[in-house]
């Protein structure tokens, strides 16, 4: 297949072409879902799909990859083509997409002498080596090797971020070196700053925006006058972030006026046309003046539901592509059944000390170190010293936190220290006491300059002012919670790991509802749905099928701050992201 740009058009085949397009995450959305998905965009009146590359997925561990099941981004691209739809691939390095450090992988972040997204050596070394493997999974996919591939990204909206034009011609030319001969691109925002710092020559400059496209396009115009305009991301609705007042949505009738606008002009990527779902700890953060970590689902309010249901804005845009597309628009494909199984008591439980050996091994620090540097990349982090001396109202208090810990005195809850709210905490102790500090990495900064703040104790810890000194230090990855001992007694802390099993004869998709639980995060059969926090909006985890099987599943809900009343969730047919 060939695709160009001839006389300020896209061509395909020889013949002009709009793009209409709507991105999808292959990993925030199980590969059993994803021809479904593919089917109701075709039915939208959709010729594309759109993805990020989400490098910290792919590369967990430094130096091993993944590229399996729900991160089979080949088989992804295989299936758009299947049901024939273009695709356009957006590799990174950094992605932002309200995803875990940008779609950085963690680890770099402990490499000497880094500095991420510019022409820092250690950086450069480490994402050549990420596209030279990556680009092994889409090389064969590109419309000039057959495959379905028109277009690929170098960078993501750097123009918001640094000025570093070595850097991006560096990505550009690394493209090309290792046979990426597709169009390439940019996409930044819209002010003329934005396009000065963030654009390239070799690379069609696109825009991100929501609304008023002329207005948007102004700059545009005046820079790259002889350029297809294409709206890279046209923002559909937006992310929640914890303690949101609520889930944010848009009106579907003013996307579909701003969808009918840009299609006058030229062409679009809808983002999202599904958002999917944060599953693990992989949700990222904004940090400004405070710390806003984003909730477990990626909803949206996108054209699609987190679990692929249909929307009145999925609809309203249709009607408005069915105008710019010759042939009747397909049938849309019914949506895939959801299922409320009930309500389930958690009847086994452990608390976090008895299981501290067990779930990792500690390390002797002289003093405190942030997560990263114990080698580990995501969850949490306990500090454990014994007081050399009695405290009464003593202050414990903390350079930096990333990003919020329970204090225990032996395994007597003391208090919660969080980093948008206080940094210290009053405690009383005897000699001998075990001081623990049970830290909870939220999720790291997915843009702007805050994005290397460090996890854990990030700095010193004092009492009363002093350095308290010798610590055993216990990673906990939450990756291996197959070990824990369960019993029916009751622990003395509040944190603690609730089991419990759901019986099943119908698999299908389902909701979680923890009312009754304050923070934590839940793991189904082995595999971790995300985080919930009380304060909202959220009050639902997607549950996909996948999941779940015929028989027992196994439910493992770490509770940090407490229960409110008896270890009972709920199964829904219905999610609940509105507190």
């Amino acid at each position: 297949m060939s695709f160009e740009i001839k006389n300020n058009q896209f061509i395909k085949e020889g013949k002009p072409i709009k793009i209409i397009s709507g991105a999808v995450h292959y990993f925030r959305n199980f590969p059993d879902t994803w021809v479904d998905i593919f089917r109701k965009m075709k039915a939208c009146g959709c010729n594309c799909v759109e993805t990020y590359c989400a490098w910290n997925m792919h590369e967990k561990k430094k130096g091993v990859f993944d590229f399996d099941g729900i991160l089979d981004i080949a088989k992804f691209i295989r299936l758009a083509q299947e049901e024939g739809l273009m695709v356009i691939v957006r590799p990174g390095p950094y992605i932002c997409a309200e995803w875990e450090f940008g779609g950085l992988p963690w680890w770099i972040q402990v490499e000497e002498d880094m500095e991420i997204r510019c022409s820092n050596p250690t950086y450069i070394k480490y994402f050549d080596r990420y596209l030279d493997r990556l680009f092994e999974e889409i090389r064969p996919l590109l419309c000039t090797n057959g495959g379905p591939i028109i277009m690929v990204q170098c960078e993501n909206e750097y123009g918001y971020y640094g000025d570093d034009k070595e850097y991006l011609s560096y990505l550009r030319d690394g493209y090309v070196k290792r046979g990426i001969d597709v169009l390439l691109f940019t996409s930044d925002g819209t002010s003329k700053n934005d396009l000065l710092d963030g654009s390239i020559p070799g690379c069609l400059s696109t825009l991100n925006f929501g609304s008023r496209v002329e207005e948007n396009f102004k700059a545009h115009d005046e820079i790259y006058p002889d350029s297809p305009k294409m709206c890279m991301e046209m923002w559909n609705g937006w992310f929640d972030a914890w303690g949101d007042k609520e889930h944010h949505v848009t009106s579907a009738e003013d996307y579909a006026k701003v969808v009918d606008d840009m299609l006058n002009r030229g062409s679009l990527n809808m983002y999202m046309f599904i958002g999917g779902t944060n599953f693990g700890f992989m949700s990222g953060a904004n940090h400004y003046e405070t710390f806003t970590p984003d909730v477990t689902s990626y909803d949206y309010d996108a054209l699609l539901s987190e679990a692929g249901d249909i929307t009145p804005k999925y609809l309203a845009v249709r009607d408005v592509i069915q105008k710019y597309v010759e042939e009747p628009l397909p049938e849309i494909p019914v949506d895939r059944e959801k299922k409320a199984y009930g309500e389930i008591s958690l009847t086994e439980q452990v608390g976090i000390f008895d299981m501290l050996d067990v779930l990792s091994s500690p390390i002797h620090s002289d003093v405190p170190k942030c997560m990263e540097e114990y080698g580990i990349g995501y969850g949490y982090i306990a500090y454990q010293t014994v007081l050399n001396r009695d405290y009464e109202d003593a202050v414990l208090s903390f350079a930096s936190l990333g990003d919020r810990a329970q204090i225990y005195i032996n395994r007597t809850f003391v208090g919660t220290v969080y980093i948008n709210e206080n940094l210290e905490i009053k405690i009383s102790a005897k000699a001998g006491d075990v001081l623990t500090v049970l830290c909870e990495n939220m999720g790291r900064a997915n843009f702007g300059p805050k994005m290397m703040r460090k996890k854990g104790i990030a700095g010193r810890c004092l009492i009363d002012n002093r350095i308290h000194f010798n610590w055993n230090v216990y990673p906990l990855w939450m990756d291996n919670l197959e070990q824990l001992t369960f019993s029916e007694e009751q622990p003395a802390e509040n944190s603690i790991f609730y089991r419990g099993v759901l019986k099943v004869t119908d698999v299908k998709d389902t909701f979680l509802k923890l009312d009754n639980f304050r923070k934590g995060f839940v793991i189904i059969n082995g595999f971790n749905i995300g985080r919930y926090w009380e304060v909202g909006p959220q009050r639902t985890l997607y549950v996909p099928a996948s999941v779940l099987k015929n028989g027992e599943n196994e439910i493992i809900v770490f509770e940090s701050d407490g229960i409110k009343g008896v270890p009972v969730v709920e199964f829904c047919d219905k999610p609940i992201l509105q507190k």
